[in-house]
């Protein structure tokens, strides 16, 4: 209890709490209140929420101003739990309460009967406690076992022969979560996945405003703010919201995932564990966090993908986690103090991408890692694209088409990969187009001229294998050469002669 605010109900009387400024002022109406304010003072409403800006949180901001309850519908990963979170930034930064009483009842208007009967016996002296914003968020994560004992109450025939009440006695009901929530924000998550008759549950709080628990003749007029989420593909899949309870929401509010790769990269870059202890410094460059980023979107579009389930941006974040931690792995094993991600290390992210996508027919015929890979090469193949457009790697090619062939350790340590990438003609000085100059770490260098690599791979001028021995493409050097793939010179030569 903060010393500083009044701990009786006459304390609280004689303070700046009167009964007019507390009064019937409802948790709609405060957070209303909050709002208007915070949008004239301008600034930032949700702090950490990107691309969101013109599109979800206006609406939100509509929803709140209306006093409306409203439902946030969205495929997973795209912040709806988070942003239902950061609604008590609108609360006051403390309210009263009786204290003890279950249900948070406000000290001028009792909701319960064991604050009627505390203020009755008590009056002045009636204990006053303070809620903070957070002890006024309530959330439940709906599943099909959830009874309306749960969310609304039951009778707790223990409690009445332990106080020796009757059993009809008011002060023997088992509150659920809805009447804990009172005075604040009550969140429920997976909405359709909540049984149908526990839906019904929630009508009289949705338009009367209040629940009645059953066995007792008393009407709880419960002052709260419902929200709820959804996944639109969820409601067959797994169950449904029910028509009169969708009616009874005010707003339904539809989020949706970056719709830019800038966006997409400043989530993950804020999301994402990479600043950690310096037992090793990893530098993650730009074009490094521009594939991660692409695979996601890639994903997004692909038909092996089922798109009703959505790709979460939980994937960018896990693979570009992982990815720094197989560059952590590589640097501790090779004895280094600094290390740079690489293409390398988002290859060896697949085990964070395979279990967040949901493969449609085709992509189950091909295999999860299969599709993971594709997705890579076509990731590094858009980023390279975007750098390299129009660059001539005529000399780069030509060293693998007059037969040179690289293989690039996994675990070699930067300075002996430079060695060997520096013997590739021209390729060491196209590094500079990703920002990386002939001033940047061994490490960072290695990543550059690896990429460049990879991104010629990814655009078929030259080959790869898995072992990581890159090549000159065949099939590409016989088309060029107006053979078919795998055909005999000396056959073409003969068919040339008959011709």
């Amino acid at each position: 209890m903060r010393p500083d605010l009044p701990h009786t109900l006459g304390a609280l009387r004689q303070s700046g709490y009167s009964e007019a400024k507390l009064g019937r002022r409802t948790v709609k109406d405060e957070l209303r209140a909050n709002l208007m304010a915070k949008l004239r003072a301008g600034g930032e409403l949700f702090p950490g929420i990107v691309g969101y800006e013109d599109s979800v949180v206006p609406q939100i901001v509509n929803a709140v101003l209306s006093r409306h309850n409203f439902i946030l519908l969205g495929l997973r990963g795209q912040a709806k739990t988070k942003l239902i979170r950061m609604l008590t930034t609108l609360l006051d930064e403390a309210v009263p309460y009786v204290a003890g009483t279950e249900t948070r009842d406000n000290p001028y208007h009792p909701l319960s009967r064991q604050a009627k009967l505390a203020i009755a016996e008590m009056g002045d002296d009636t204990p006053i406690d303070w809620l903070t914003r957070e002890q006024r968020y309530v959330e439940k994560l709906a599943t099909p076992d959830v009874t309306i004992a749960d969310m609304i109450g039951d009778i707790d025939p223990i409690k009445a022969a332990r106080q020796g009440h009757n059993i009809s006695d008011e002060l023997t009901m088992h509150y659920g979560l809805l009447p804990r929530a009172n005075r604040g924000i009550f969140a429920i998550n997976e909405l359709p996945d909540l049984a149908g008759k526990i839906q019904v549950g929630l009508f009289n709080i949705m338009q009367e405003g209040d629940v009645q628990i059953k066995g007792y003749p008393v009407r709880l007029a419960l002052d709260v703010l419902l929200v709820f989420t959804a996944n639109p593909e969820d409601y067959t899949a797994r169950g449904k919201i029910i028509t009169p309870l969708k009616d009874r929401i005010g707003s339904e509010i539809r989020t949706h995932y970056p719709a830019s790769l800038e966006q997409g990269m400043a989530i993950t870059q804020q999301e994402a564990w990479t600043k950690r202890e310096k037992t090793v410094e990893v530098t993650v460059p730009k074009f490094v966090r521009e594939v991660v980023e692409s695979i996601a979107f890639l994903a997004r579009e692909d038909k092996k993908i089922d798109k009703r389930s959505g790709v979460s941006q939980r994937l960018p974040i896990s693979v570009l986690e992982n990815a720094v931690s197989n560059a952590e792995r590589r640097a501790l094993r090779a004895g280094e103090k600094e290390t740079a991600a690489r293409v390398v290390d988002v290859f060896a992210a697949m085990p964070s991408m395979t279990g967040k996508i949901e493969l449609e027919y085709e992509g189950e015929l091909k295999g999860g890692e299969s599709v993971a890979r594709e997705l890579i090469r076509g990731a590094v193949g858009r980023v390279f694209t975007q750098y390299y457009d129009g660059v001539d790697f005529k000399h780069v090619v030509q060293w693998f088409d007059l037969g040179g062939s690289l293989q690039l350790d996994e675990a070699a340590p930067a300075k002996a990969m430079i060695k060997e990438l520096a013997s590739i003609q021209g390729l060491m000085e196209k590094t500079g187009a990703v920002g990386i100059g002939p001033g940047a770490s061994s490490a960072e260098r290695a990543a550059a001229a690896e990429f460049i690599l990879e991104g010629l791979y990814a655009h078929r001028r030259i080959s790869r294998s898995e072992d990581r021995v890159f090549a000159a493409d065949m099939k590409r050097r016989e088309q060029s050469a107006g053979r078919e793939p795998g055909e005999d010179p000396r056959r073409r030569a003969a068919k040339r002669d008959y011709q």
